[in-house]
């Protein structure tokens, strides 16, 4: 095996691993049912034992909590619900003793309207704020200036009375576009960065940042994207670029940060160019296209079974693409605003452990910096829902009536929210098996999953053969083999009905992953070209399997329900790679 020098590079953040806590529904040391910054302290050594090296927090400023932080109204100062700046300090200060890095939400394509900047602003067409956000007269017949839709439902412009303009919201009615054409918007967000950098923070995921940027003529839209929208008129807009290099000029680069930018609705094209180091804008980026191989017609709230080979491909193409142009990828099955991996794509009943462990091995394979999603190291699935009154997400609540106005019954648009609510990876962590799952002494803001006796922190921790622990041998083994952060990407499969299947190579030596993605015994046989080139038969370790049996790579591999191997091989004497 290659060992690497782990000196060897400042880029840490390659070869590391970060974790996102969901703080609301992390850890509540107080009673009141909802997390906070004193409960992922508490839990700081159980993330410090995966091997995470950064953890991305999700937003803890002050908010009036529509759309669970997204919506901030003071990005200087702390929810009391989450504690205080103090809590924040020591959180820092804790992290830095552990060796460990933390990573805050940047939310600034828009503001909450309870922001003092809107306040302001709407107060009368002349006050200096007004510029500060996106108004328009109303059109000729006294609606909205055009017709694009908010992307959590409905009309992306809301009325105000008092000054008889519309102005821009892309996502809920309480969250106000921001005008970056406005230098002094601008300098308002480097001054929040500096700010938070100055406290200790080192590294900054940035909320639907290439969204920032909207193309001035606010057009209505033909829907050549989707019926109406205007996506096309403000994702990877004409001046994005051109705003991130300044932030990065400002403060990414003074300051050593960390970045990762949330990219909707974008292209391979533009996530190389956001994340090519010789462009100077992220360090990474995430895409969601592996996330849309469930959605009809690219549509959300419409239902069906996942394209396993359109996974696949989606998959490849963007590790090849991002290689070949020097991008960086950010690779996640999960995380806030998606239902559970586990759930979506494998068996989260009979085969939970097998599949986490599968889907684990596959994707921590691949070039990137992987994102571990509070639960996901423990096989947390999708809760069981009984009825709407349980849901608390606006959007899920939003689209839930909608459905309805478009004629689905009750029943119908309850199931497509069952399914695809954003509070499906929401509920709290299950800690270990005592009353509320150990997550709090109070009455928990959302429902508890039932099934914690069984699935929690607690005894994943003390089981070596646990997805915990699955987990924390791939995050060691990034550390380890260089051909995870450096090797090409190879396709293996041959659009196998059942089976992903790829290698990754440097002159050195060759990664190769192999799962099955179905509840059937398979059988796989890997191209003859590959088999003659590697002597797999001599060379190959196996270091890492999700079955108890000593998987030998052979020409032919049979894999049982949900298995996934991943074998090492010395390229020694074949001089086809030198």
């Amino acid at each position: 095996m290659n060992i690497r020098n782990k000196n060897a590079s400042s880029e840490w953040w390659k070869t590391g691993a970060i974790y996102q806590v969901y703080p609301k529904s992390f850890c509540d040391t107080t009673g009141k049912g909802t997390g906070d910054i004193q409960g992922l302290i508490k839990k700081l050594d159980y993330i410090k034992g995966l091997g995470i090296d950064m953890v991305w927090l999700q937003p803890v400023y002050v908010s009036p909590q529509n759309d669970n932080g997204y919506d901030v109204a003071d990005y200087y100062r702390i929810d009391p619900a989450f504690g205080t700046m103090e809590d924040m300090d020591e959180l820092i200060h804790e992290m830095k003793i552990r060796d460990m890095h933390l990573m805050i939400d940047i939310v600034v394509n828009h503001s909450s309207t309870e922001h003092q900047w809107f306040k302001e602003a709407r107060s009368s067409r002349d006050n200096p704020y007004r510029d500060y956000y996106i108004w328009k007269d109303p059109a000729p017949n006294g609606g909205p200036p055009n017709n694009w839709q908010s992307k959590f439902g409905g009309p992306a412009w809301q009325y105000d009375e008092g000054t008889k303009q519309y102005y821009l919201t892309l996502f809920d009615k309480t969250q106000a576009d921001l005008n970056w054409e406005n230098e002094k918007v601008r300098q308002e967000v480097i001054d929040i960065l500096t700010f938070w950098a100055e406290k200790g923070v080192s590294g900054f995921r940035m909320d639907v940042i290439n969204l920032i940027s909207k193309d001035q003529r606010f057009p209505d839209d033909d829907g050549s994207v989707a019926p109406g929208d205007g996506r096309k008129f403000y994702t990877d807009g004409p001046r994005v670029h051109e705003y991130i290099k300044e932030l990065n000029e400002k403060v990414f680069r003074p300051y050593n940060i960390v970045t990762v930018g949330e990219m909707s609705s974008t292209t391979l094209e533009q996530c190389i160019r956001y994340s090519n180091p010789e462009e100077n804008e992220f360090s990474m980026t995430f895409n969601f296209h592996h996330l849309k191989v469930d959605y009809p017609n690219g549509q959300k709230w419409e239902l069906k079974p996942y394209d396993f080979e359109e996974l696949k491909s989606v998959l490849s193409h963007w590790q090849i693409g991002m290689q070949q142009g020097g991008g960086w990828n950010a690779l996640f099955w999960n995380n806030h605003d998606q239902p559970r991996a586990l759930t979506r794509f494998t068996n989260d009943g009979e085969y939970r452990n097998e599949s986490a462990k599968m889907l684990a091995t596959t994707l921590h394979g691949m070039q990137g910096t992987p994102y571990i999603y509070q639960g996901e190291e423990i096989g947390m699935p999708d809760p069981v829902w009984n009825d709407m009154s349980e849901f608390r997400d606006i959007e899920s609540l939003n689209m839930y009536q909608i459905l309805m106005d478009r004629g689905k019954t009750p029943e119908e648009a309850s199931h497509i929210v069952k399914v695809r609510s954003r509070d499906n990876s929401r509920i709290p962590m299950l800690w270990d098996d005592s009353e509320q799952a150990g997550f709090t002494s109070g009455t928990p803001w959302i429902k508890i999953d039932e099934r914690y006796k069984e699935i929690n922190a607690k005894q994943q921790v003390e089981d070596p053969n646990s997805i915990y622990h699955h987990y924390r041998k791939l995050i060691q083994l990034r550390k380890e083999v260089k051909v995870i952060t450096d090797g090409t990407f190879t396709r293996l499969d041959n659009a196998h009905p059942e089976v992903f299947a790829y290698a990754r190579m440097n002159e050195e030596e060759t990664l190769v992953v192999i799962s099955n993605f179905s509840d059937k015994t398979v059988q796989f046989e890997l191209p003859e070209t590959f088999v003659e080139k590697h002597l797999i038969e001599k060379d190959a370790t196996l270091l890492l399997s999700n079955t108890t049996d000593d998987k030998k790579l052979t020409s032919s591999v049979e894999l049982s329900p949900y298995a996934s191997h991943m074998w090492l091989i010395s390229n020694a004497g074949d001089s086809t790679n030198k």
